[in-house]
């Protein structure tokens, strides 16, 4: 029977919730803005790499994210010190940056069934107007 949680997993959100903790206290690159989230860590199975999926709360377009990856990806061996220092590891992962759009996918979601639900109901109630005027 496999393990439901396994190692890679439990480092994965240790190292999740360190490198959030490290953006927020220690990187101070104006380039991040204030609001970087660590939306998601995956760890290799032999722990030696660590996608980290970040998004930025602040920053809609294009050119603010590049420039913030860019800047995550100048300080990830600064970022792997301090992971060293912070965690009991072996080997520190290499640390690689992505974007992730899922939080602005979702709301982007959330407002088009609001807007579905807004117009349907707007659409219902003039049909109801419709019938009283008929009777």
């Amino acid at each position: 029977m496999a393990k439901e949680f396994g190692r890679p997993q439990r480092v994965a959100q240790e190292l999740q919730k360190e490198i959030a903790i490290i953006l927020q206290r220690e990187i101070k690159d104006p380039r991040l803005g204030m609001m970087v989230t660590v939306s998601g860590v995956e760890v290799s199975r032999d722990l030696a790499y660590a996608k980290v999926f970040v998004t930025f709360l602040n920053d809609q377009d294009e050119d603010a994210i590049k420039n913030g990856l860019k800047a995550l990806k100048e300080a990830s061996g600064y970022i792997r010190t301090l992971l060293g220092k912070a965690m009991r590891l072996r080997i520190v992962p290499e640390l690689t940056f992505f974007y992730d759009n899922s939080l602005i996918e979702g709301m982007r979601m959330s407002n088009l069934v609001s807007s579905v639900i807004r117009n349907d109901d707007a659409r219902r109630v003039n049909d109801d107007d419709d019938e009283s005027r008929e009777d």
